[in-house]
């Protein structure tokens, strides 16, 4: 293999002599055809459109070398691949090895270093992070390597072999990385690693690389072989399981004054072997095929026959916010609202965004449409990244759940504060607060003394299976 720079000038020289060659060789052939056929009747002529030909033919060979530097197979940047050439190149080497790796390299905060230093000095972090991990891997002796740039501060490099033989010298180097820096500036680099045994497509395996530094992050041991199922069985499976409705749904106990008011559901998808898929693993899938709101209606309906019909407990259930801005599914909704009233203000809707939604007077309207059919509506994960103070203070809302992150931290100040806070902004609205996770009497204590209205988790109660498709 080729070090990106060696690579272009090689694929550079390629080009030009696979284009212009062969048109040199065709005004050769034509020229000595007619010497062959007709050496006794030339002119001056002739020779006059010989060097006007092989002056074309030399032009044009020129002309193409000079248009092949448009054709960038590098960034002007960081000199490593461009994606679409990057991607192009390891579907080769994906075919050609039965052992392949890719690491995955980012730069966490290269969006503050640009916004703080300027974008020229966040080009120059780019190019010292390739220079530095291109040096570290050197020591290693691991070289002549493809490493391209995939997006923002996210880098790919391709590795012959599994990712056994990798697995510690990626580990060492993020720990190394603590100590670099660029002109005083500090550079957050973190990592992943994943090869064939996950999948043979090129796309999958990308996707699985931020998917792992996702769940690295917030982990001591940055790199853990754990075994995964190939993607390509997880889209079947929770294709399957869809089309088939097959899950399990569970309930837990929600406590207002020690009395239980609210059972929330919990959904796990079956494979056709009747083996568990969780949340966290089809959640994913669900969104990458364009299923989300099949599944929603599905437990919703089902949540509606066999929940609400045979009791008169509410029942809260997650619905994804895409699905509410769905036209299909809000008139689905409506109409199993209309068709089962004896469900009314018996239903929790409990919606968790991902990132702020700005619109929202257009939000408000869905929402009110589903109040008042009765549904009562939840924001949950409030004071999370994604879940800020904003959805309390702009949507016209019945609950709020604080993330689980303050339930852990709920005796730091700090939490305790910010939990004070939301309860007073949410109660002068109107607003009931709930908080989950709730695993000791200390914890319940200090929620009752912060007057939070709903205390949940399994100090309170266990999961419990409702029914079973």
């Amino acid at each position: 293999m080729l070090l990106p720079q060696t690579k272009e000038r090689e694929y550079r020289f390629r080009l030009a002599l696979r284009m212009g060659l062969p048109i040199f060789a065709m005004v050769l052939i034509l020229v000595s055809h007619r010497l062959i056929t007709s050496y006794k009747n030339l002119d001056s002529s002739f020779y006059i459109e010989v060097i006007l030909l092989l002056a074309f033919s030399i032009y044009f060979i020129f002309y193409i070398i000079y248009k092949s530097f448009d054709i960038r197979i590098t960034e002007s940047v960081t000199k490593t691949f461009t994606r679409e050439y990057l991607y192009k190149y390891l579907k080769k080497e994906l075919k050609a090895n039965n052992e392949y790796t890719l690491l995955l390299i980012s730069i966490d905060n290269l969006s503050d270093i640009n916004s703080r230093y300027g974008i020229k000095n966040g080009d120059k972090v780019l190019k010292q992070v390739v220079l530095w991990t291109s040096e570290y891997l050197k020591s290693k002796e691991i070289t002549n390597f493809p490493m391209g740039h995939i997006k923002g501060g996210d880098f790919v490099i391709g590795l012959r072999g599994s990712k056994n033989e990798y697995s510690t010298i990626l580990e060492l180097m993020c720990l190394k990385s603590d100590e670099f820096t660029v002109d005083d500036i500090e550079v957050k680099i973190s990592g992943a690693i994943t090869d064939k045994t996950f999948s043979d497509e090129l796309d999958y395996l990308v996707e699985n690389l931020f998917e792992i530094q996702e769940r690295n992050r917030n982990q001591k041991l940055l790199f853990q072989n754990t075994q995964e199922i190939s993607p390509q069985k997880q889209e079947s499976f929770v294709i399957s399981a869809i089309k088939n409705r097959s899950f399990i749904v569970m309930t837990q106990d929600v406590f207002e004054d020690e009395v239980c008011v609210i059972k929330e559901c919990f959904v796990k998808l079956k494979t056709p072997n009747s083996e568990i898929i969780h949340q966290k693993t089809y959640m994913k899938v669900l969104d990458k095929l364009g299923l989300m709101v099949d599944f929603d209606l599905m437990i919703l309906e089902q949540n509606i026959a066999k929940c609400c019909s045979d009791s008169k407990e509410i029942f809260a259930m997650n619905i994804s916010p895409s699905s509410l801005r769905n036209p299909s599914f809000m008139f689905r909704a409506k109409e199993l609202l209309n068709a089962n009233s004896e469900i009314k203000n018996r239903l929790i809707f409990l919606l968790s965004e991902s990132h702020y939604y700005s619109q929202v007077s257009k939000y408000n309207s869905t929402l009110k449409v589903l109040r008042d059919m009765g549904v009562i509506i939840a924001i949950d994960r409030l004071g999370a990244i994604h879940t800020s103070f904003l959805y309390l203070r702009d949507l016209d809302i019945d609950m709020v759940r604080y993330d689980s992150s303050y339930t852990k931290e709920i005796k730091d100040e700090k939490y305790n504060s910010a939990i004070d806070g939301f309860n007073v902004m949410a109660h002068n609205r109107g607003v009931k607060t709930w908080i989950r996770m709730v695993d000791s009497q200390e914890i319940k204590d200090e929620a009752k003394e912060l007057k939070i209205d709903y205390i949940q988790g399994n100090f309170m109660a266990p999961v419990e299976k409702k029914y079973e498709n």
